[in-house]
């Protein structure tokens, strides 16, 4: 209890500068590697393990979403969001970053067939949002700690009566030791680190979820891009 007593304070001010991060010196970057522009070598591999994410979550999502709703919980530029709805979903996109969303909003398709999106800027967190069917929080939970992770996952579980598909960075020795060495000889220009996270704990931690379950779980591994998806299913 005492490990998470102070995560809202925590959550809040690790949003509020990703959110100065993405809207900031990250945000070309961003808008380049979630399109067809030309990367470097290394983007190329983080893209292409992105769009390997983004297809196993939404293939744990029902092929037919009609008359669901979905969360896209950290929607960046927007492209899990487009095709959840091309599949008939209502989705709320939301992202700290007006700068993201603006682009995704921009980007996203006329006609969406049965589904809709309403995009919007904020926390995902936020019990004004409503209830979903569905969440899916697409490396938007890899910045926080593994208390902040259980802790905001704890949130969503009360706004959600199906799944919450979310990734975290899997821990290894190498990114235990980058991310160490992170907080040792910090840098004012770097971006929020990512926190490695031991599945052992992380399955642990969320075995005390009452009424729900860990259920597939898949890991996602593309050069410099490393991760790790599970699907929490309410039972």
């Amino acid at each position: 209890m005492m490990a998470t007593q102070f995560a809202p304070n925590r959550y809040d001010s690790q949003r509020e500068k990703l959110a100065a991060y993405f809207d900031g010196t990250a945000q070309k970057a961003w808008i380049d590697l979630t399109s067809t522009a030309k990367v470097s070598g290394i983007r190329a591999t983080v893209r292409a393990g992105r769009d390997a994410m983004r297809a196993q979550l939404l293939g744990w999502l029902p092929e037919d979403l009609r008359r669901r709703d979905v969360l896209d919980a950290g929607c960046g530029t927007g492209s899990l969001s487009v095709e959840a709805a091309c599949r008939g979903a209502v989705v709320t996109a939301i992202d700290v970053a007006q700068g993201l969303v603006d682009i995704a909003a921009e980007r996203a398709p006329s006609y969406l067939g049965h589904g809709r999106i309403q995009w919007r800027v904020g926390d995902m967190l936020d019990p004004a949002l409503g209830s979903f069917d569905h969440v899916v929080a697409m490396d938007s939970l890899i910045h926080y700690t593994l208390p902040d992770m259980v802790w905001a996952l704890s949130a969503l579980t009360r706004r959600c009566t199906g799944s919450i598909l979310f990734t975290f960075a899997p821990y290894t020795p190498l990114l235990g030791a980058m991310h160490t060495v992170g907080k040792v000889f910090p840098r004012s220009d770097r971006s929020p680190a990512i926190v490695p996270i031991a599945e052992s704990q992380l399955r642990a931690a969320l075995s005390q979820f009452e009424g729900w379950e860990v259920r597939r779980s898949g890991r996602i591994s593309s050069g410099f891009y490393k991760s790790h998806a599970m699907e929490l299913v309410k039972i």
